[in-house]
C-alpha cells in the first residue's frame, strides 16, 4: 500500500489547522487523515484485477513487436506498467485502463517478461496498491529473420540487392528442359548456337531448377562465439550484434530462408566439443534451423571441428558452410586439420568476421607510441588470420572473411555462387 499525493496535501493542511487552531486539532485531524488512506488503501486491495498479456511469442533480433497488457474487466482509474529486463527493452510500457508496450529485443534466446503491475487507487482517492499478475510472456528472439527473408525475397525475384551478385539467373543447374526464344535479360551462356543457326533467331536452352540439392550449416557454439561482435565500428544490426555467435545465427538463418526460397534441402549442425544441435537437411527446413538454433549459447570451450565434420556424414554432395574465427595458426590448427574430410566431399565454404576496428588499426598512421604498437599487433593479427585462410583455401575450401554487416549477404552469395556452377 502507497498513499496518494492527496494525503500530502492534507497533512500539510493538517499542519496548518494546528498553528491556527489547539495542536490537538491538527495532531486529529492529521491521525484521521492517515487512517482514511490505510483504509482507502486495503479497499484498493479487494478484489484483484486479472491483467491478460497478448504477446506475439516470436522476435527477430533487433526487432521491436506491440506487447498488449490489459484487466479482462475494464476499470477506470487502473494504472497498468510493464518493465524490461536485459535483453528486452521495453518502451511506452505504462498507461491508464490499457497498455501497448513496444517490445525490442536485443539479445536472442528465451525471455520471460516480468509479470505487470496494475495499480489500483482507493475509492477516497487517499490509498493505492499495487496488483502483480501471476505470469509474465515468454518472448522467444529468432536471429534476424526478418533481413534472411529480405534476402532470400531478392534471390526469388532475380532483383538486386547490396552484397548480392546477380550475374545471371540464380539454381540455372545442368538438366536441360527445352529450347525457346533467346530474350534480353538470358545470360550468353544459355544461347543454343545450333538451334540459332537453324531458325535464324537467336534461341536459348532453358534448364530446369535444381531443387533437390544439400545445404548444411555448421555453427561454432564453442568459446569463439563469446567474443564481442565489432558493433560499434559496423552498426552489426539495429539491435547491436554483442558476439560473433549472433552475427553467424543471422548469416545462416539468411541461407536458411535462401535454401527454402530455391527449393533445396538445409539442415544445421551445432557444435563445441561435442555435437550440441543436429538437423539432416530436409526440404522446407529453413525455419527448423532457426527455431532449433535460436537460443544457442557459447560454452567456453574448445570446439572439436573433426567431431561435427563426421557428423555431416557420408551424406551427398553438399554445400557446407562453417560458421567459425580465424585466429592464429596454433587456434586453427583442429579446423585445419579436420577440413579435408569436407573438402573431398562438398563444396566446403568457411565464413569468418573481419572486424572492422582491427583493419583500421593495422591500415591507420599511428598518433603516439602507444598507437604503433597497437597497429603492430593489429598487423600481426591480420598476418595470422590471412595465413589460415591460404591454408584453407589450399585445402580445396572458400574462406569468407568480411564485416558483420556483410556476412548474411556473402555467405548467401557464396551458396549461390557453388549452386549455379554445379559444384554442390
Amino acid at each position: 500500500m502507497s498513499p496518494t499525493p492527496r494525503v500530502a496535501a492534507l497533512l500539510c493542511a493538517c499542519a496548518a489547522l494546528a498553528v491556527l487552531l489547539p495542536p490537538t486539532v491538527g495532531v486529529l485531524a492529521a491521525v484521521l487523515v492517515v487512517l482514511l488512506a490505510v483504509l482507502d488503501g486495503f479497499l484498493a486491495r479487494r478484489r484483484p484485477p486479472v491483467l491478460r498479456v497478448d504477446a506475439p511469442g516470436i522476435a527477430p533480433r533487433g526487432g521491436t513487436v506491440d506487447v498488449v497488457v490489459e484487466p479482462e474487466t475494464a476499470e477506470p482509474g487502473l494504472r497498468i506498467r510493464l518493465t524490461g529486463i536485459p535483453g528486452l527493452r521495453v518502451e511506452e510500457g505504462e498507461g491508464l485502463g490499457r497498455v501497448t508496450a513496444r517490445v525490442t529485443a536485443e539479445r536472442r534466446g528465451r525471455h520471460v517478461l516480468p509479470p505487470p503491475v496494475a495499480r489500483r487507487t482507493g475509492p477516497l482517492a487517499l490509498g493505492r496498491w499495487d496488483h502483480r499478475a501471476t505470469d509474465g510472456a515468454e518472448l522467444r528472439a529468432l536471429p534476424d529473420y526478418r533481413a534472411a527473408h529480405a534476402l532470400a525475397a531478392v534471390v526469388r525475384t532475380g532483383g538486386a540487392a547490396t552484397g548480392l551478385r546477380t550475374r545471371g539467373p540464380y539454381g540455372l543447374g545442368t538438366e536441360f528442359d527445352h529450347v525457346r526464344d533467346y530474350a534480353p535479360e538470358d545470360d550468353i551462356r544459355q544461347v543454343n548456337w545450333r538451334a540459332t543457326a537453324r531458325a535464324g533467331r537467336p534461341m536459348s536452352n532453358q534448364r530446369r531448377v535444381e531443387s533437390d540439392r544439400d545445404v548444411v550449416l555448421l555453427v561454432d557454439a564453442g568459446r569463439l562465439g563469446a567474443a564481442p561482435a565489432d558493433a560499434a565500428g559496423d552498426a552489426a544490426s539495429p539491435g547491436g550484434a554483442t558476439r560473433l555467435l549472433d552475427v553467424w545465427l543471422d548469416a545462416a538463418a539468411a541461407v536458411a530462408a535462401t535454401a527454402d526460397a530455391l527449393e533445396d534441402h538445409v539442415g544445421a549442425v551445432a557444435y563445441d566439443a561435442h555435437v550440441r544441435t543436429r538437423l539432416a537437411p530436409r526440404r522446407a527446413g529453413g525455419d527448423a534451423v532457426v527455431r532449433a538454433l535460436h537460443d544457442l549459447e557459447p560454452a567456453p570451450v574448445d570446439s572439436d571441428h573433426e567431431r561435427a565434420f563426421r557428423a555431416v556424414g557420408g551424406a551427398r554432395r553438399a554445400f557446407v558452410l562453417v560458421l567459425t574465427d580465424l585466429l592464429d595458426e596454433a587456434a586453427a590448427a583442429p579446423l585445419l586439420a579436420a577440413a579435408p574430410l569436407l573438402a573431398r566431399r562438398h563444396a566446403l565454404c568457411v565464413a569468418t568476421v573481419e572486424e572492422p576496428r582491427l583493419r583500421a588499426l593495422a591500415t591507420t598512421a599511428p598518433d603516439d607510441e602507444l598507437g604503433a604498437l597497437a597497429q603492430a599487433v593489429a598487423v600481426d593479427v591480420r598476418r595470422e588470420r590471412d595465413a589460415v585462410a591460404a591454408r584453407l583455401r589450399a585445402l580445396g575450401a572458400q574462406v569468407l572473411s568480411v564485416p558483420p554487416r556483410g556476412l548474411a549477404a556473402a555467405s548467401v552469395d557464396a551458396y549461390l555462387r557453388a549452386k549455379r556452377r554445379g559444384v554442390m
